[in-house]
């Protein structure tokens, strides 16, 4: 009888133990369960804790985009660099970099006892060709009534053109540094030189400090008519053929990202360099700005829109270096499916290569990170 007890006892005691385990195994297979190694199969436990979104794609319209960088780069005939061709001391000037000017505005002032001297040397045979002129007709006259001989006329009428030429000479060199000759006289005669800005823009550079002294090959001031700035972009080959002449685009400097500036491509490059790439020259519709030359550029161009089926970037999912989606098969199970991400925009990433079968599939667009990483660990246990 004892047996008996003994026997009975260890036969209810494996009978719990197998339901003991029957009760722990069977929430641990409802947890989640992989049918294949793309399907996933949650418990409404879980799917509700996850907080999946789940929306059909849209065809929409959207631009294929090409990105580029550059440079804020102007023209050569609007850069000038002011130079002074006879040299001298700087004497005064207030020109800083950043600093706008006008045509005409006086910039500088040079001086230097060369300019005295040129002045003098003007007025002096100035006034020796007026002597002359009255000489030559005086000689004319009297050589011919052969009053004398033609040789003082011709020698008179040679020193007089002699002179002619130096003072045509003189008056040349004084517009050359800004002076009038005709206003100048006696009483006018200046140690001192203005320098005037040749064009309407702005400084870039200045390169002396008052009281130096600066060689005529010297440049004092760089400027540049803002008018003509143009953004130089630089294209990669593979992109080059898609740029044409008049296609709009929009850039934005590295310091600024959120203000944008519309451009227009007048020219693109006919060679490509070392780096593979090409350059494109835009000019800005809305020319009052404050771009400097030299500043760095980023912009995308958009190509013609075309009709794209799209889902939220959020959808997308990227593992092993490829791109992924979760498409719902019903409302619990969600299959891991590859897809090619196309063009982004506004928030979409166009897929490439899908049929419009796809319009009626509800893809997960919120959260799909989250049954990635699901996939992955069961795939770990499994």
């Amino acid at each position: 009888m004892k047996h008996l007890y003994i026997l009975f006892f260890g036969m209810m005691m494996l009978a719990c133990k197998r339901e003991m385990k029957k009760t722990t195994e069977e929430p641990k297979s409802e947890i989640k369960k992989l049918v294949n190694d793309s399907l996933l199969i949650l418990t409404s436990a879980q799917k509700a804790h996850a907080t999946l979104q789940v929306s059909k794609p849209i065809e929409v319209a959207m631009h294929d985009v090409i990105k580029v960088n550059g440079l804020v780069d102007v023209p050569p005939q609007s850069m000038v660099s002011v130079s002074f061709p006879l040299g001298g001391y700087l004497k005064k000037s207030h020109l800083l970099p950043g600093i706008s000017v006008k045509k005409g505005e006086v910039i500088a002032e040079m001086e230097d006892k060369s300019y005295v001297e040129l002045q003098q040397e003007y007025l002096v045979d100035k006034a020796k060709l007026e002597y002359l002129a009255t000489d030559v007709q005086r000689q004319k006259e009297l050589s011919d009534q052969e009053a004398t001989s033609k040789k003082s006329y011709q020698q008179v009428l040679s020193e007089y053109k002699s002179v002619q030429v130096m003072v045509k000479s003189f008056e040349e060199k004084l517009r050359i540094i800004g002076i009038d000759p005709q206003k100048l006289t006696v009483n006018n005669i200046s140690r001192t030189v203005a320098v005037r800005s040749p064009i309407t823009g702005f400084v870039t550079k200045v390169n002396v400090n008052i009281g130096k002294y600066v060689n005529p090959a010297d440049v004092l001031f760089e400027l540049v008519n803002p008018d003509d700035i143009h953004a130089a972009l630089t294209v990669f080959e593979k992109d080059l053929s898609r740029i044409q002449k008049g296609m709009k685009a929009f850039v934005t400097l590295a310091n600024q990202p959120n203000k944008k500036y519309e451009v227009e491509v007048i020219l693109v490059t006919k060679n490509v360099d070392e780096a593979r790439t090409g350059l494109v020259h835009c000019h800005f519709e809305q020319p009052n700005h404050e771009l400097l030359p030299g500043m760095f550029l980023s912009g995308e161009f958009m190509e013609n829109a075309a009709m794209q089926i799209a889902i939220p970037e959020e959808a997308l999912v990227r593992y092993e270096g490829k791109n992924y989606v979760f498409v719902s098969k019903t409302d619990s199970s969600f299959e891991l499916t590859p897809v090619e991400a196309g063009i982004k925009q506004n928030g979409l990433v166009g897929l490439r290569g899908v049929s419009k079968e796809w319009l009626t599939k509800k893809i997960v667009t919120k959260n799909a990170f989250s049954l990635l990483g699901m996939l992955k660990n069961k795939a770990e246990e499994e």
